[in-house]
């Protein structure tokens, strides 16, 4: 069961932590660095996040939405289709999900696996990175609901908790149509407990000290998969387009308990279509 953690408060509230997450330190980086200034290695120690502004090119960004968009109506198709509109947390004309872009698009393939990313991660992760999960996701025009504060380790527990999370602005994204908000220092007390609600799992509610990260089309909301964050609603007439692209190191396991026989379980994160390897000791693999 999840213990309190009566060491940290939240708007006068004990943290609760997740049912896996325990004797966590947070891993500061300390360099050399191949990408990070020294001013954005402090921002993802101290808050967990930076923004790596205009990292991608309008030719990039022509890139994504070409590769992107078509298979984003797919996925905006077989919504339409579904009882109420609706698939796990994505929803017709409100918000989607088009997962793995990795195994339908070698340009993509390249792009994750190109040299900011790699220099990214050894900034951030160590010598030994993989991708471990890319999506990209369309909010809508006129979406009234926000997506709730979550980590991204509260979806799919693994060790090492902190993984990097890169949301990549393929479209300007403002307050107004539902650019990432952060709340800055929480990382550093590892994988909160979730619950789920129907827009999807939820940390924290209106947590004090949260912070807007807008970020210009090509630029780069840098994250922890352990800092909370949320999206606002899309209040305006064009989707807000986003591209998520995650790494993780070279050996990292999911863990679960077995909710009959309540054993641990884990399972090494390493498919090797869609969870390649970016870095090994330091350096890109030979393909």
């Amino acid at each position: 069961m999840p213990r309190a953690r009566t060491d940290y408060l939240l708007a006068g509230r004990p943290i609760t932590s997740h049912a896996l997450s325990s004797e966590f330190s947070w891993p500061d980086v300390k360099g050399p660095f191949r990408v990070l200034s020294e001013e954005q290695a402090g921002q993802w120690n101290q808050d967990g996040y930076f923004v790596l502004k205009d990292a991608l090119d309008e030719a990039t960004l022509e890139l994504l939405k070409r590769e992107i968009d078509p298979q984003e109506a797919k996925t905006e198709a077989f919504l339409e289709k579904q009882k109420d509109g609706k698939f796990g947390i994505a929803r017709a004309g409100e918000i989607t999900f088009t997962t793995h872009m990795v195994l339908r698009s070698e340009s993509l393939r390249e792009l994750c696996s190109g040299k900011l990313f790699q220099d990214l991660c050894h900034d951030l992760i160590g010598d030994d990175a993989r991708l471990y999960w890319d999506q990209a996701v369309y909010k809508k025009p006129r979406t009234e609901s926000p997506f709730p504060w979550h980590q991204d380790n509260g979806y799919n527990f693994v060790e090492p908790q902190s993984y990097l999370t890169c949301w990549i602005a393929i479209n300007d994204a403002t307050e107004d149509n539902g650019c990432p908000w952060v709340v800055p220092g929480l990382h550093r007390h590892g994988t909160l407990a979730h619950e789920r609600t129907p827009l999807g799992f939820q940390c924290v509610e209106d947590p004090p000290g949260a912070m807007c990260a807008p970020a210009r089309a090509g630029s780069i909301v840098v994250f922890s998969s352990l800092t909370p964050h949320a999206t606002g609603p899309n209040r305006t007439d064009r989707p807000r387009k986003a591209y998520i692209v995650q790494y993780a190191h070279g050996v990292t396991e999911r863990v679960a308990i077995d909710e009959e026989t309540g054993e641990r379980t884990t399972e090494v994160q390493a498919d090797p279509k869609r969870q390649f390897m970016i870095l090994e000791r330091g350096q890109a693999p030979r393909r």
